[in-house]
Parts: C-alpha cells; structure tokens; sequence
C-alpha cells in the first residue's frame, strides 16, 4: 500500500496519517495550497513521504494555473514552490523534491506550457518509483547488521507511512523479518505525537513483526539491562560531517546507546543528506504548537493555560553514531568524506 498516490482522476491521494490506527482513511487534494497545509498538518509526514507529496503539489500547482506562457506559469510554479517548502523547513527532502520539481518544469520550458505540466506528472510519478526502489536497497543493507535474535529498539515512524511505501530503518526491520530472522522490536512512543505507538506499532501489527511500547524514558532501562542488542532511527537532514537531525528524542538515544556499547544507525536515503551544511548546529528546528504537548490529539492533560516548548526534532552528533545506512550501502567513520562519496554515487556522479 502506498502512502502517496497519483489517482486516475489527477490527484493526490494521502493517507491520514492523524487517523491511524484507530481507522485508515485517505484524504484526496486537487489544490497545491491544500498539499502544503497538509504536510504542516502532518496528514503526512516522514521526510521521504513529504518530498514526493510536495512534488505532487507542485503538479497540481501547474494544472491550477491558468497561464498561457511558460514565462507566467513558471513565475506561478516558483511562489507554488516557496509556500510548499515553507511548510516544514527542517527536513531537506521537501526542498529537494520541490526544487528539482521547477528544474524540470525548467528543462521542459521550451515544450510550452502543456510541456510543463507532462513533464511535472512525470517527474513525480518518477520520483515515487524511485523512492520505493531506494528504500528497498537500502533495508538490503541495513537488513544485514540485525542477527537471528536481536532486539531494535526504534525510535518515531520510518516505515511505509513516512515513505512511498517499505520503509526506511522500520523497512531495514521489515526486510530482516522477511528473511526469516527472529527478532523483537522496542518501540518508543514518541511524544508529543506518539508516531512510535500509533504508527509505527501499527505498521508491526500489519506485517507480524514482534513489537512492545515503550515510554520514552525506559530506552535507558532496557540498554542498561542488556536487553538491546540495535539502535535504528532515520533522519530528516544530514549535514556534511554526518551530525544527524531527526525527531526529537533521537539525541538522547544515541547517547544512551553509546554509554552503553550499543551500535547505533541512522537509517536515510542520500537524498536527506544536505552538503551545504557543514554540521547539525546550522539545520534550522522547527518548533511547533505547545498544544501538541499540553493536550495531545485533543486531550487535555494540564490546563491550557500551563506553558510548554515543542521541538519537532533534534541533533545528534556523529560521534554518537556507528554508522548511516543509505542505498549506497553503510557509510563509516570518516563520515565528511564517505557520506560526501556516498551522495555523489547517490547522483550518479561518483
């Protein structure tokens, strides 16, 4: 099943992420502007799921516009492109999808404005297709570091709901159990919005996959005790020393892991890692409504009035991480030079 879908009556189809796993429902959007609130509303949300989505924007954006010239409708595609992006800023992919989205619309300027608007669809189709395959090279090498018997603790949602569909460090966990390996997952909730106990375990009920929740401050606990053998997470941007940025609570674990002698990998497609930034510390946070901390998903905890801090993610520092698995296989220590190796196979230009 694929999170992000094209329909045959031109559009975008998501799944409501809000709504698992009480129920599976899908919303459809025919507006680019409908897309971008969307992905701020985290109807969808996981960075390679809202890159594709955004690229899809980017395609209504160009059937909404009435523009006659290729001039007009390429002005109208760049302001699509601002308030598409400006929807999140942390996780580089949605900038990625969105600006490689004008370079085509671009290149395919001189096919006149119908021109445009194929080469738009096809990009994007391209773009899902590409990011199912990816994901499937990279659970081949992740899949590789998880023996018969392990136990992964795994932090957020990186499955098929943050993707096109299989997954990114939950797709290195499914494809370990595809192959008949015997493994326990650990599952942190994830709070404030609990993508760990909704969607992730979730994801685990539909595939078999052996899972328990946990809170998330037992991480310590169960590493202290040895009764966690890998610590996978993914990613919502790389800078180039190899800092990681990702959901808030991913800095903590990778600390506790390396205090306790745990390997620990943050699990991405070379396409979330961003070059230009030359460590963590330069990757803008987002910080979102202190209504998702006081009264998650409606239900009131504390009084409205209390007052509370909401980082969506945060930085972990290379030092912390054994490795990052990408479909250009596991990147290692020194990881400037081998992560900069990695996204140029990445492009092709390696």
């Amino acid at each position: 099943m694929r999170t992000v879908v094209w329909t045959e009556q031109d559009r975008l189809r998501l799944i409501d992420q809000r709504r698992i796993p009480w129920e599976l429902t899908f919303v459809e959007y025919t507006d680019y502007r409908e897309v971008g609130r969307a992905i701020f509303d985290m109807v969808v949300r996981g960075a390679p799921a809202i890159g594709v989505s955004a690229a899809f924007g980017m395609v209504l954006a160009a059937r909404q516009s009435a523009a006659a010239d290729t001039g007009a409708l390429l002005s109208e595609l760049e302001a699509a492109a601002e308030t598409l992006k400006n929807a999140r800023p942390t996780a580089v992919n949605l900038a990625w999808a969105v600006d490689h989205m004008l370079a085509v619309a671009q290149d395919a300027a001189t096919h006149g404005t119908e021109g445009i608007r194929a080469a738009l669809l096809e990009a994007a189709q391209r773009m899902a297709d590409d990011d199912v395959a990816t994901n499937k090279r990279i659970a081949a090498y992740g899949a590789a570091l998880i023996q018969d018997g392990d136990t992964i603790l795994h932090h957020c949602n990186t499955g098929m709901l943050a993707t096109v569909d299989y997954g990114t460090a939950l797709g290195v966990i499914r494809m370990a159990h595809e192959q008949g390996k015997r493994i326990h997952v650990l599952l942190d909730e994830t709070r404030p919005r609990l993508q760990g106990s909704r969607l992730s375990a979730w994801e685990c009920e539909q595939l078999g996959i052996p899972y328990d929740i946990l809170p998330d401050t037992a991480a310590g606990h169960f590493m202290r005790r040895g009764e966690i053998s890998l610590v996978l997470f993914g990613a919502d941007r790389v800078a180039a020393n190899g800092d990681v940025v990702n959901k808030i609570g991913s800095y903590q674990i990778a600390v506790l892991a390396h205090e306790n002698g745990i390997p620990c990998y943050s699990v991405f497609p070379t396409s979330t890692a961003d070059l230009t930034m030359r460590s963590g510390d330069e990757v803008p946070i987002e910080e979102r409504d202190k209504a998702e901390v006081l009264a998650p998903y409606g239900c009131a905890i504390v009084p409205e009035t209390y007052h509370a801090r909401n980082p969506a993610f945060d930085m972990t520092p290379a030092r912390y991480l054994t490795g990052l698995v990408t479909e250009q296989g596991i990147v290692r220590p020194p990881f400037e030079a081998n992560l900069a190796a990695a996204v140029r196979a990445g492009q092709g230009t390696g």
